[in-house]
């Protein structure tokens, strides 16, 4: 029968399979180690929480607990207290690349009309029949106009 390293009372068989020490309250004191837990999933539906043991570890490093909606992983700098990574707001903000016009294939005249029958609800299969070009033409046209009207 196996024994408390403490108190030297004996162990139920079932807690000798994993513990050294009984459950009197001295014993678990001394002896009880804390587990590091860490925040692998936090959404307003339900939080995953996970024990930092060796493998987990390895896991977090390959990315396997990372969102693959997001940009950055959950591996992302050291660990804070508590197990959490640090907030979205600690990370450098990232510029957009700056877009290149494209060179146009169709002329004014051709945009203010695509414009126009846009606007009357004409579908761009029908604005392109009616102006000569192709579909994804006149897609571009309308996009560009509603391109410069944000800048």
């Amino acid at each position: 029968m196996a024994q408390c390293v403490t108190c030297g009372s004996e162990l139920h068989p079932e807690r000798a399979e994993k513990y050294d020490y009984c459950t009197t309250r001295e014993c678990r004191e001394q002896n009880a180690r804390p587990l590091r837990i860490a925040a692998v999933g936090v959404n307003k539906a339900a939080d995953q929480y996970l024990v930092l043991n060796e493998r987990a570890r390895e896991d977090l490093a390959a990315g396997r607990y990372q969102d693959q909606r997001k940009s950055s992983s959950v591996t992302d700098g050291p660990l804070r207290e508590g197990g959490r990574a640090p907030s979205a707001g600690t990370r450098p903000a990232r510029r957009a690349p700056a877009r290149q016009p494209r060179p146009r294939s169709w002329t004014k005249a051709q945009e203010d009309l695509a414009l126009i029958y846009n606007a009357g609800g004409m579908r761009p299969d029908e604005i392109a029949e009616r102006l000569g070009v192709s579909r994804q033409t006149v897609t571009q046209m309308i996009l560009s106009r509603k391109d410069r009207a944000r800048l």
